[in-house]
Order: C-alpha cells, then sequence, then structure tokens
C-alpha cells in the first residue's frame, strides 16, 4: 500500500478551480461542492462501490457530479475524525489535508470527469489553507501512475496493510440463529484475511445453527438459554455478563444475536460490533434514511427488520455493521450496503438474496474496525 502526497500549489489555483467546473460541464454534468452529502449521494456511493465509503464522506467535504440529477461521481477531501492507521504518520502533520475516498460511476471512467474532480477536491484542500495533499492507501503502483501526472503526487510512505497485526484480537461471536456470518466469519480467519482469533461462540438458544457449526468447527461453544418464567431478565444479563468477560474478548461480534444487551455489558465492552439487516442512516439520531434512487424510508431498527421493510413496502432492504451504544440499533455506521427488493419477494426470499450480502460485508467491516484500532 502507498501514501501520496502533492504539493498544493499555483496548479490547483482559483483558476485552476474554475477550469475544472468548465470541464465538468462541457460534458453534460453539473458540479456541486458541499459539506457532507445528501442521504440520496451517499447511498448511490454504498450501492456502487461497496459500502466503505459513505461514512468517510459523511465527515468530509465533497465534490458531487450528476447528470439529470443521478449522481455519476465524486471526491472527497479533509474528512475529520478518522482513525486509520497509515493517517497517523504524514496525515497527521500539521499543513497536510487528507483526500479521498474518491470514485467514478463505471460508465463514466477514462474522460474528463474524474481528473476534473480530482482537481477540484485538490482546489478545496488549498482554500483551506492546507499546503500538501496526502492521498492515502493507494492500493497498487498501476493506481498511483494514475495521480502521477494528474496532480503531481509522489509516493511519501510504503506499507503493508497487514502491518498492524502482529497479534490477532481475541474475538467472541453471539449469535442466537442459523449461524452463517458466523461461519462467514471464521472461514476468513481461517483464510487469513481478517486479524481474528475466536475463542468462543456465545448462543442463547441450544438448538441454534451456531452452536451446531460451532461443535463442528472446534469452537468453544458457551450456551445460556434464558427461561422467563423461572429467571428474570436482570438475573439472566448478569449471567451473560460473567460468562463473557471470563472469555476476555478485545471484540465481540454479534452475528444474528436475539437479546438486547444491558448497560453495564456495553460499557464493559466497548469493542462490540453488530450486524443488523436494515440500511441504517449514518447519523444515529435519524428515524430515516435515504435511498439510491432518492426515496426515503423508514430506519427499520429491532429484530425484524427485513420483515417490516416488506410490510411497509419501501423497495429496499440492506445490511449494516455498526458499533453498540445503550441505544439499540444506534451506534456509528462502519460500513452498509443497500439492496434492491424484488417485485412480489417474501421476508425468506429476501432473506436468501440478503444473506451473501451479509456474509461480504462483515469481515470488511471487521477489517475497518482493525484499522481504526
Amino acid at each position: 500500500m502507498l501514501n501520496l502526497v502533492t504539493e498544493l500549489g499555483e496548479r490547483f489555483s482559483e483558476t485552476a478551480r474554475s477550469e475544472a467546473i468548465v470541464r465538468i460541464q462541457r460534458v453534460g454534468y453539473s458540479v456541486e461542492e458541499r459539506d457532507g452529502a445528501d442521504d440520496r449521494m451517499l447511498a448511490w456511493i454504498d450501492l456502487v462501490f461497496g459500502g466503505a465509503w459513505s461514512s468517510e464522506a459523511f465527515v468530509g467535504s465533497n465534490v458531487i457530479a450528476r447528470r439529470d440529477g443521478e449522481p455519476i461521481g465524486f471526491a472527497t477531501y479533509d474528512p475529520q475524525g478518522l482513525r486509520f492507521f497509515w493517517l497517523r504518520g504524514l496525515g497527521a502533520q500539521p499543513g497536510v489535508g487528507i483526500f479521498g475516498p474518491f470514485g467514478v460511476a463505471p460508465q463514466a471512467r477514462g474522460g474528463a470527469l474524474g481528473p476534473a474532480l480530482l482537481t477540484l477536491a485538490l482546489c478545496g484542500l488549498r482554500r483551506r489553507g492546507y499546503t500538501r495533499a496526502l492521498i492515502p492507501a493507494v492500493g497498487s503502483e498501476r493506481l498511483a501512475a494514475y495521480y502521477a501526472p494528474q496532480c503531481g503526487a509522489t509516493v511519501a510512505e510504503r506499507f503493508e496493510a497487514n502491518e498492524p497485526f502482529a497479534q490477532r484480537a481475541r474475538t467472541v461471536v453471539m449469535s442466537s440463529g442459523a449461524g452463517t456470518n458466523f461461519q462467514a466469519v471464521a472461514d476468513a480467519t481461517a483464510r487469513g484475511q481478517i486479524p481474528l482469533e475466536i475463542i468462543a461462540l456465545v448462543s442463547n438458544v441450544e438448538q441454534s445453527g451456531a452452536v451446531a457449526r460451532a461443535r463442528t468447527m472446534g469452537v468453544r461453544e458457551v450456551v445460556l438459554p434464558w427461561d422467563r418464567e423461572r429467571e428474570s431478565r436482570e438475573a439472566y444479563d448478569a449471567r451473560l455478563f460473567d460468562a463473557v468477560t471470563a472469555l476476555k474478548p478485545e471484540l465481540t461480534l454479534l452475528l444474528g444475536w436475539m437479546h438486547v444487551l444491558d448497560a453495564r455489558f456495553v460499557h464493559a465492552f466497548p469493542e462490540v460490533l453488530n450486524l443488523h439487516p436494515a440500511f441504517l442512516p449514518l447519523d444515529p439520531s435519524r428515524d430515516d434514511v435515504g435511498m439510491p434512487d432518492g426515496h426515503v424510508i423508514p430506519a427499520f431498527r429491532g429484530p425484524h427488520a427485513v420483515r417490516d421493510a416488506i410490510h411497509y413496502g419501501t423497495g429496499w432492504i440492506g445490511a449494516s455493521v455498526h458499533r453498540i451504544t445503550a441505544d439499540a440499533d444506534r451506534g456509528p455506521v462502519l460500513m452498509r450496503v443497500p439492496l434492491c427488493l424484488r417485485e412480489g419477494e417474501n421476508e425468506e426470499e429476501a432473506r436468501v438474496r440478503l444473506r451473501p450480502v451479509e456474509h461480504a460485508l462483515v469481515p470488511r467491516a471487521i477489517m475497518r474496525w482493525a484499522y481504526e484500532r
């Protein structure tokens, strides 16, 4: 992986900015510059680019290109609060602004749009007083070769993507259901794709598929069913807390876990990620969320998100991985992906199509957690 740097000199002056806007308009696009991005744009980013970039665009400023009102490309600059390890060197120095993420829809690549968006974002950094721009985590020499002529970028730092992962994170998975996402995480771990050591599977359903999978894989299973008629919720929560505490996890994954954790658990284990089968808003205070087609739908929190979305007739479902907080399904989102419902699709059919989306999303969200750790 490469960190590139470019000097923000006269190449990114106000004249260069005006010329870049003209180039975009000349090829039939409109252009907008703003802090953050509207919901539709953020959802489009997730749909086209896989769910990783919208949260970064959300905390940055953006140059957005559209054709006939439809998003076609964007470039983010000066995102705030990111904790990726590759931003802790040059990216933390005074006078250095962060560029990216940056993406153009497949049908508009190879033309004038991408370079013009790049120029406008770098002009935006210069406007804010930065003297250099960091283009971080460039994945190949080939991509670096794109930036060199477009903005004069040179290689400033080289690093391995797995550089911080000398030790794998002790991980407890909690699941009440079939355990297909548990299996996907275990498989990705076995392939060396994510830096985890899965030390136990905790389930509140003795005959769950997740427990059966743990036994097959040789993963320690901790089964803690709750008999509501004989045990109070407070007593069960205390028993669950003690069981997980004894395992000493560095990361806890809720993958189909169907029991709301109490405040004591949330405060004791701050590194808890939850998979939720809905497209959640990046602003946790919101009760609705914009979709790629411009519709605004409810944020389907709670245990029946897919069923609720179908019943409501939204046309969309999705998957989100977010941090756990005291407010259910309202923690900061690490990654999310929307999925368009098919006409007449029932809940089971929708869930079948959603599963592979989740299986791909969860390991990628875990890697984001690891990169920011």
